[in-house]
């Protein structure tokens, strides 16, 4: 099994920032990609910001310039730094890593954080 805990979300006010932190531990063997989603209340789940194990990253058009995904291979750990929120940032914010867990075994398996609640207030 393989757990994904977020951390470092909260309240903050507009034009403000946040780190959000997401820790990958269990049978895992490596971790191709990883990634932060969100899902505002009545919307659907979408995808922030994406980085893969050679440090390639791509962005959401409405966070490009504002937040920074970045990873650390050796604490299977991804972050995700969010300046200049803004009010429509607010929602719940998920990890989610691509993980193989076996040497033996070349298949990759999707696994999902519990989410961290991000508010911005104007």
């Amino acid at each position: 099994q393989v757990q994904l805990v977020e951390s470092g979300g909260g309240l903050v006010q507009a034009g403000g920032s946040l780190r959000l932190s997401c820790a990958a531990s269990g049978s895992i063997f490596s971790i191709n990609a990883m990634a932060w989603y969100r899902q505002a209340p009545g919307k659907e789940r979408e995808l922030v910001a994406g980085i893969i194990s050679g440090g390639s990253t791509n962005y959401a058009d409405s966070v490009k310039g504002r937040f920074t995904i970045s990873r650390d291979n050796a604490k299977n750990t991804v972050y995700l730094q969010m300046n200049s929120l803004k009010p429509e940032d607010t929602a719940v914010y998920y990890c989610w890593g691509e993980v193989r867990t076996s040497v033996t075994n070349m298949r990759k398996y999707n696994y999902w954080g519990q989410g961290t609640q991000v508010t911005v207030s104007s």
